[in-house]
């Protein structure tokens, strides 16, 4: 059986593996095609088609953080032209913005945990293509302050109000489009930790994400159970979206196996992701 993982994470955003060991990874797992997916940085990709064998299927992406009206969300962005200027552009007020809520989560840990980074912590956060939380977290964890990076940022981070620093849903999926891209909404039930939605609450959002013009849906992802996954494929399939499926691997910075794509560590076959055939 043919197997693919279309969300996986390097050290260009929040995983923990550089290119070279994610390529070794990637080709230990037996994946048949997968999607290097960084969180708004493409940087990874041009790096990646230099160590990928030939015999597994690379498609270029990108995990845009976004806003589509009210609705909170991660757009997946497939085979895209990664010298695309649109895009680029985007990607640099990207950067922009994360710096923005960078500094401010830097001064809610000094002001309100009376947590002071040193030069060598802060030099290393500002050398990254792309900080999130999840960075400062390690940073907490490193200092004994928490277990781990999820208990890190609940208890230290979540209170931080940093306004708001996503993309414009419409400006996403144009770039996304611009570049030649498919638009996918990420783990459309919710995210890591994040409480699943209903049923009704997740199709009053699908209206909205259609209307921002998403091309499919993950349906397939690691936390998500089988009913879970079946209520995603009918509905992609009812509305005509493509369907997707990853793991979100981020190495070490999530207990994700590559590969896994529901919560029983089922193996999905290729067939049902219909988005490798659109794309091939």
């Amino acid at each position: 059986m043919k197997k693919a993982d279309l969300h996986i994470h390097s050290n260009y955003s929040d995983g923990s593996n550089n290119i070279n060991e994610l390529a070794k990874i990637i080709e230990e797992a037996e994946l048949d095609v997968f999607a290097l997916t960084d969180h708004d940085t493409i940087e990874g990709c041009s790096e990646m088609a230099k160590f990928i064998s030939g015999s597994i299927k690379f498609i270029p992406g990108v995990e845009l953080t976004s806003v589509c009206d009210s609705v909170k969300c991660h757009i997946l962005g497939y085979n895209i032209d990664v010298n695309n200027s649109v895009l680029l552009q985007l990607i640099n007020k990207g950067k922009i913005l994360r710096r923005k809520k960078l500094e401010t989560r830097i001064d809610y840990l000094k002001n309100v945990w009376n947590i002071e980074l040193n030069p060598q912590e802060l030099a290393w956060l500002y050398s990254r293509k792309s900080v999130v939380k999840t960075h400062l977290a390690n940073i907490l964890v490193n200092r004994k302050l928490a277990d781990n990076n999820i208990s890190a940022m609940k208890k230290y981070l979540d209170g931080c109000k940093t306004g708001n620093t996503r993309f414009d849903g419409e400006e996403a999926v144009n770039a996304i489009k611009n570049a030649g891209g498919i638009p996918v909404w990420a783990h459309p039930l919710g995210g890591e930790g994040e409480e699943h939605l209903s049923h009704d609450k997740f199709l009053t959002k699908l209206d909205i994400m259609k209307s921002f013009g998403i091309q499919g849906l993950e349906c397939y992802y690691s936390r998500y159970n089988k009913d879970e996954i079946d209520f995603l494929v009918e509905c992609a399939n009812k509305n005509n979206l493509l369907i997707s499926g990853g793991s979100d691997y981020h190495g070490s910075n999530k207990d994700i196996p590559i590969g896994k794509l529901n919560t029983d560590s089922l193996p999905i076959d290729i067939r049902l992701i219909t988005i490798v055939e659109y794309i091939s």
